[in-house]
């Protein structure tokens, strides 16, 4: 029996999921502790690694990847006292937002806190902080658009030549007015890019990393001294939907950047990754319970309680974002083509609209009422995101840690279900 067969039977026969909670999701911590690991084993020394917040801003899983020794990446004032709240200093955390106030300048510059700028107005409200606070600790750089193009997935492509995001590099005289900007502040010491993450290759990513490495390397000949000291190579991996490997690996993508970028692996910069979804989308899971099927136009459909209030991307964006499904007995025994007949299905949410799927005519065992849905790989921007807080009843979050046969599962975000909340009012 696999480890997740045994915690949805773990699920199960402790009640954490039931006729009452019918739709929870769960971070395996252990897990989540190896592909830290695994980060850090793929780079060497001069490799620090932060978080992307956005993609599991839940304390209880930021506070473990604080324990592990991840820093933050923070996109948002929320998200920054998330972070706090989990525990983290202020050398631990780099704010990027294309949308900073002047307060949440100031609030950076003030504490300390690392970020990166993303246009020439921001520049300028910038220019005004740093008389009022000279003697900031804060490591502050360019967020650079090097216009490289787009991966498979425009919405999460972000160095296409129109993209909202950063200095756009290409653009105009732009390259050489940075090299001017940068002499002019010695306090510019860090430069920024993300090209993307899900649907880009690896190779396109690191070819967006080349550019902003070579723009250092420009600058810091042009002023004479080394100024630039951090390079921050911001976007995810792509992580695999399909099945249960992992692929590609942290050790793939360090490969091919030390291929193409070998400066890197050199000592000579502080360098920082801001890996999200390739993180936790693998060590979570979301498992909810088949209230009801039925037939129609020859398709069986299973009705669940987790739809487009905590799968959002795949509701509205199937053919971009699929899940794996798979069903499992009330006594969490899986189902399979041996225990059931495989019939084209449907495996609906509980939202009122023809769209609310999390999966459209897939083959799988034949899903009765009162079984159990288990949708893989849902760690990032599924349940731990805020779409799902007005759903009834929300969904509650579990974390499992410890061996196979001792799996300890506790509650890190509790939800009301229906019930509770009407004997409330």
């Amino acid at each position: 029996m696999t480890r997740k067969q045994k915690i949805i039977q773990s699920a199960i026969n402790n009640k954490i999921i039931d006729n009452n909670l019918t739709a929870i999701g769960i971070m395996d911590l252990d897990r989540l502790k190896l592909t830290v690991n695994d980060v850090y084993s793929a780079f060497p020394e001069n490799f620090t690694h932060t978080f992307a917040v956005k993609a599991n801003a839940l304390v209880s899983v930021l506070a473990s990847l604080r324990k592990y020794g991840m820093g933050v990446e923070v996109a948002s004032p929320g998200e920054l006292k998330i972070s706090l709240a989990a525990g983290y200093s202020a050398q631990d955390i780099i704010f990027d937002s294309p949308a900073k106030t002047i307060n949440d300048l100031r609030t950076c510059i003030k504490n300390d806190i690392s970020l990166n700028i993303d246009n020439l107005q921001e520049l300028a409200r910038i220019d005004e902080l740093m008389i009022e606070f000279p003697h900031t600790q804060s490591i502050i750089g360019f967020r650079v658009n090097p216009q490289i193009g787009s991966g498979d997935i425009c919405s999460t492509s972000t160095a296409t030549a129109t993209s909202k995001f950063g200095y756009p590099l290409a653009d105009n005289n732009n390259k050489q007015k940075l090299v001017q900007l940068y002499t002019q502040r010695p306090w510019l010491k860090s430069i920024h890019t993300h090209t993307g993450s899900q649907g880009c290759a690896l190779e396109l990513m690191a070819e967006g990393v080349k550019v902003i490495t070579d723009l250092a390397e420009e600058i810091n000949v042009t002023i004479g001294k080394q100024q630039i000291v951090r390079l921050d190579i911001g976007g995810g991996l792509p992580v695999n939907f399909a099945s249960e490997e992992i692929s590609p690996s942290f050790k793939t993508y360090a490969d091919i950047l030390e291929t193409q970028v070998p400066i890197l692996f050199s000592g000579k910069y502080q360098v920082k990754t801001e890996f999200g979804r390739a993180i936790v989308a693998k060590n979570g899971m979301i498992i909810t319970r088949v209230e009801y099927t039925k037939s129609s136009g020859n398709r069986h459909i299973a009705i669940t309680h987790a739809g487009a209030q905590i799968l959002t991307r795949t509701a509205f964006l199937p053919k971009s974002w699929p899940l794996r499904i798979t069903g499992f007995l009330p006594t969490g025994e899986q189902r399979t083509d041996s225990l059931s007949q495989v019939v084209a299905t449907d495996v609906a949410g509980p939202c009122c609209f023809a769209g609310d799927l999390i999966c459209n005519n897939q083959l799988l065992p034949k899903l009765e009422p009162d079984d159990y849905v288990m949708v893989h790989d849902t760690g990032g921007y599924y349940f731990s995101n805020h779409f799902d807080y007005n759903s009834l009843p929300r969904i509650g979050v579990f974390a499992v840690s410890g061996e196979d046969d001792n799996l300890k599962i506790h509650n890190i975000r509790k939800a009301d279900s229906l019930a509770d909340v009407l004997n409330k009012m």
